[in-house]
């Protein structure tokens, strides 16, 4: 919205200092503050309100675990999050670029589709009796399939002509890229889904999702800068698109709402994110991988979550589905740790080290090329 006070300017030299609406850098730093000031001064009325509406979580019995601390703590505080980010991206970000509208709609469906399933999860009182995983599947499949067809089709993207199949490989020599053609939609479609639910399987220990995330915010960031910036992409050998600049300032209004919730999500957690905040996080990280092009680097970025989601599906798929015993004590991988004797903190401090590690050596890839 502010953006558009930039066009005075042009008019007017003594609203020269207008143009700062006009720099990515700037507004990025404001969306930042903004999303950060705005999740802390709300943050506690959403908390308060959301313990008197009744919405607070029922945990699973995972035995020798102890998780008994933590029922009654007010849930869905994803609400902290996606407030926070939308009224930022909209006072910061130009509503005209198709990145920005699809990343604000990655949030709220997503974020929708969380809600249902925390309600559903407090009105039956057991944290098994949320949304049926199919029911889940469809809904998320429905928008990461739409999102997949914008990118692709001709009418509709915001890619250049010969990069809309494009995927690009990580730490090769020059722009060295694979066409996948068709095969872009259900592989748009596909990492969508996958990044979604592999966030959403991290969640479940103070403060453990939040930090990777805008860890890996910030270097989808940093790609989407450079990405956007004629300049910047000739020199380190990207494939330019104009537009993704947008998406810096996007990232920025993740780290600054994260930031903010985590203030109330540090251990001991005042208010859990839920399905409603790790599923709209999921989303608008998906849409960010896909629009900058860099789905492989996820791999790496986001290791922590790739590391959670394989948990899951080593241990349902392979191990109790195929072999009909535990791979892991317990999935996803954080308590296994937690079943180890591992204390919460601990294992939360350090997936937040690794995730930082895995962070230097994505951006190590942007130079390493």
């Amino acid at each position: 919205m502010f953006q558009y006070l930039s066009y005075l300017s042009v008019d007017h030299k003594f609203l020269s200092f207008l143009r700062l609406f006009d720099s990515i850098m700037f507004r990025s730093m404001a969306a930042m503050i903004t999303a950060l000031l705005f999740s802390l001064i709300v943050g506690n009325k959403i908390i308060i309100l959301l313990y008197k509406k009744g919405m607070r979580d029922i945990v699973r019995d995972y035995g020798n675990i102890g998780v008994s601390d933590k029922n009654g703590t007010p849930v869905m505080g994803g609400l902290i999050i996606i407030s926070s980010l939308v009224f930022s991206i909209l006072l910061w970000s130009n509503l005209r670029s198709t990145f920005v509208l699809l990343s604000l709609s990655a949030i709220l469906w997503y974020g929708y589709i969380g809600a249902l399933d925390d309600i559903k999860k407090v009105k039956y009182r057991n944290s098994d009796k949320g949304m049926k995983q199919l029911t889940k599947i469809i809904l998320q499949g429905i928008f990461a399939l739409v999102i997949a067809l914008i990118f692709y089709l001709k009418e509709t993207t915001p890619f250049p002509d010969g990069l809309v199949s494009n995927m690009t490989i990580p730490f090769i020599k020059g722009n060295f890229f694979i066409d996948l053609g068709w095969f872009y939609i259900p592989f748009a479609t596909f990492t969508m889904l996958a990044i979604s639910n592999a966030v959403n399987f991290a969640d479940g220990l103070d403060g453990l999702v939040i930090v990777p995330s805008i860890v890996t915010g910030i270097v989808y960031g940093v790609f989407a800068y450079i990405i956007g910036n004629i300049k910047f992409s000739e020199y380190l050998l990207f494939n330019y698109t104009p537009g993704t600049g947008e998406l810096t300032i996007i990232m920025s209004a993740l780290f600054g709402a994260g930031l903010g919730f985590l203030w109330y999500n540090c251990y001991p957690a005042t208010v859990f994110m839920g399905d409603t905040g790790s599923m709209a996080i999921g989303g608008l990280l998906g849409v960010t991988v896909l629009a900058t092009k860099q789905e492989l680097i996820f791999l790496i970025a986001g290791g922590i979550f790739v590391a959670e989601a394989a948990s899951v599906l080593i241990q349902e798929k392979i191990g109790i589905n195929w072999l009909g015993k535990r791979i892991f004590f317990r999935a996803p991988l954080h308590h296994t740790f937690q079943f180890r004797g591992i204390s919460e903190t601990k294992i939360v401090q350090r997936f937040w080290i690794v995730s930082i590690i895995l962070a230097m050596i994505s951006l190590i890839s942007i130079k390493v090329r």
